[in-house]
């Protein structure tokens, strides 16, 4: 692609370098089921398939206290969810494949984008 003024024609640059920058609040990723499944990869986070019925399930249940938040939330198949039941992974014998954290929003841009750049690696902190 070019960028093309009355008298000039530039190429479209890949990314552009701010050279003043004024700091910009980080947006939050919102806790949403879409969200969790995205995070989590669309895999069970018990026993790691990915082909089954997926759910979200809470870490420690509701009626323990558990909370709807990233870190007690996490993407189950319908049978590991159903295996667990009310109980914690610890009392169900299960373990979690990863620790249920809050993502940060550049992987969710990165997510979206699909394939980065090269050139863009730096500036997004990915080196």
């Amino acid at each position: 692609m070019v960028l093309r003024s009355v008298s000039t024609s530039l190429p479209m640059p890949s990314i552009v370098r701010l050279s003043v920058y004024y700091r910009v609040p980080h947006k939050r990723v919102i806790l949403s089921r879409k969200n969790i499944l995205r995070r989590d990869g669309n895999k069970c986070q018990y026993c790691g398939k990915s082909d089954s019925m997926l759910t979200v399930d809470h870490v420690i249940p509701r009626t323990r206290g558990g909370e709807d938040t990233w870190e007690n939330l996490v993407c189950a198949c319908m049978r590991c969810n159903n295996k667990k039941g009310d109980r914690t992974p610890e009392e169900a014998g299960m373990h979690l494949l990863s620790i249920p954290r809050r993502p940060n929003h550049v992987a969710f841009i990165r997510h979206f984008v699909g394939r980065i750049d090269e050139k863009w690696k730096p500036y997004l902190f990915m080196k």
